[in-house]
């Protein structure tokens, strides 16, 4: 179900423009319902993480096979061009900060959930994000305003990609 989300998710958006048929979005795609715009400077960096949905969480992963939450983070910032810092916390640094109303795709999200200290994930759009969870888990997208990220909001940063 998460694959054929993400996978429909990847589709819409490449019909907003990344693809070639910009302008045309599947009348009953559900990430039509998600309504993403992508940035086109984060489009690869959101790619990249959301060709990730369904990998197996791994503390310490950083590549295909194994991802936790910041190495998910810094594999789709390579595959942008990007370097970012390994952890979270160092994360939490990059960029610029962006007010919640503000988010928008490719924006890094951070959360304090009761079995993390920060948690980390990409934004698909003001409600959506692409992350690692937890151990047992794989990668996925999920709602910022479902429990039980709706009320673990920290903050949001935006980062700068290369042209």
């Amino acid at each position: 179900m998460a694959r054929a989300a993400a996978a429909s998710w990847l589709i819409a958006t490449s019909a907003l423009g990344l693809g070639a048929c910009a302008g045309h979005r599947p009348p009953e795609s559900p990430a039509a319902e998600i309504g993403t715009v992508v940035p086109s400077g984060s489009a690869g960096f959101v790619a990249a993480a959301i060709a990730m949905v369904g990998q197996p969480y791994r503390w310490g992963g950083t590549e295909p096979g194994g991802f936790d939450c910041s190495g998910l983070v810094v594999y789709a910032a390579r595959r942008a061009g990007l370097s970012l810092p390994r952890t979270a916390h160092e994360q939490a640094q990059s960029g610029a900060a962006v007010l919640r109303t503000a988010v928008q795709a490719g924006d890094l999200v951070f959360l304090h959930l009761a079995r993390k200290e920060l948690h980390v994930g990409i934004a698909l759009d003001a409600d959506h994000f692409v992350h690692a969870p937890s151990s047992g888990g794989s990668v996925r997208i999920d709602s910022l305003t479902a429990r039980p990220y709706g009320t673990a909001f920290l903050q949001a940063r935006r980062l700068r990609f290369p042209p």
